[in-house]
């Protein structure tokens, strides 16, 4: 048995999931998200099934290329980039990026010329359940004058590009977004700039210990407001990670320890907290599900807590947690729906705690 804690993560589900995702929004090209979880394993079964990808930053980028995946699959979707590295990437190939300010515009009209560009605007979707805040998107009429701009610095205008949150559970977030990239759009008809797609983002959400809405009834949300808003030059781009890979992983951790704290309340200690695996659970965002050999024995609340001597290395002390009340040092125990966010947010060290191993199943269902 490897050592704990570990993930696994099934391949084979995460191609069912592209293949269900392509039949819901078949006119949609799929991008995934590298940074959900870049595993070498995953990432070339989905070049196969035929994504693209969403990279974050050169290591992304190498990673892919050194898969053989084609750059021009690639879009470097971070607005976040340095000078010398959207440099780096154009020279490895790369002509496809993404922005939210006329800085970095500048810096990819100078360091990657003639590449082609989406802009992201801040919507107006309702909060997701891991919200961004305003750290992406500029204001729409701003996504209109750059990608404007653009035009006139010689780079090819993809089109406008907006996200709703990640584990966004509201299928209406993402009409809102399209009626806004719809206008963007016209406006930047009537400037003779015909939008080539229009990016749609993340944020497709799974069932964690809250249910999701199901993918076919957002699905239907997107394909009736892009047939009825925008025009018909615009093809779709969608930017999953956690809707692919998320129900493809499950965590095999360990109790350490059990206690009784002064104030009455159990806590039950875990070898995986929040800097080896377990990041989204800061402010309780992400309810994961999690099963013991000791199901079945009779259950009571308990605070949930990872295995570093840091204050806030806590999962759960509001959400109600049921676990078995025989659970005890060295219990094995899981954690489902891990396959996004936990090893690709993982400390290298902290603590002395090495980030989480990753296994990949050699089973593939067909």
């Amino acid at each position: 048995m490897p050592e704990s804690p570990y993930l696994v993560i099934d391949p084979g589900r995460v191609r069912e999931n592209y293949r269900a995702l392509s039949a819901a929004m078949p006119a949609a090209r799929i991008r995934f998200a590298v940074k959900a979880s870049p595993v070498d394993e995953l990432i070339s079964l989905l070049a196969t099934e035929g994504a693209e990808f969403d990279v974050a930053s050169i290591g992304e980028i190498d990673q892919c290329l050194n898969l053989g995946v084609a750059p021009a699959t690639l879009c470097y979707g971070n607005p976040i980039k340095k000078a010398a590295d959207i440099a780096r990437a154009y020279a490895l190939g790369v002509r496809r990026y993404a922005f939210d300010t006329e800085d970095d515009l500048l810096r990819i009209a100078e360091h990657a010329p003639g590449s082609e560009v989406e802009c992201r605007f801040l919507s107006a979707a309702p909060q997701s359940r891991t919200p961004f805040g305003t750290k992406f998107g500029c204001a729409p009429s701003e996504a209109l004058r750059l990608l404007v701009r653009a035009r006139d610095l010689g780079l090819i205008v993809a089109g406008p590009y907006f996200h709703v949150g990640s584990q966004q559970l509201d299928p209406e977030a993402w009409q809102i977004g399209i009626e806004q990239a719809a206008e963007i759009s016209k406006a930047l008809a009537d400037k003779d700039i015909a939008v080539q797609t229009v990016n749609i983002g993340g944020g497709l959400p799974i069932s964690y210990a809250d249910a999701a809405p199901a993918l076919g009834d957002i699905a239907s949300v997107v394909n009736a407001a892009a047939a009825e808003f925008l025009p018909a030059t615009a093809g779709l781009v969608i930017e999953p990670g956690r809707a692919l890979v998320g129900n493809a992983g499950t965590i095999h951790a360990e109790v350490v320890g059990v206690r009784i704290a002064p104030d009455g309340r159990r806590w039950v200690y875990l070898d995986i907290g929040r800097y080896n695996g377990m990041a989204e659970t800061e402010n309780e965002y992400i309810a994961y599900r999690f099963v013991t050999d000791r199901d079945g024995d009779p259950v009571d609340e308990a605070v949930v807590a990872g295995p570093t001597c840091d204050g806030d290395d806590v999962l759960y002390q509001r959400t109600r947690v049921l676990l078995p009340t025989t659970l005890r040092a060295g219990d094995r125990i899981q954690i489902l729906d891990t396959g996004a966010y936990t090893a690709s947010y993982s400390s290298v060290s902290f603590n002395g705690f090495p980030p989480l191993t990753v296994h990949v199943s050699g089973a593939e269902r067909e």
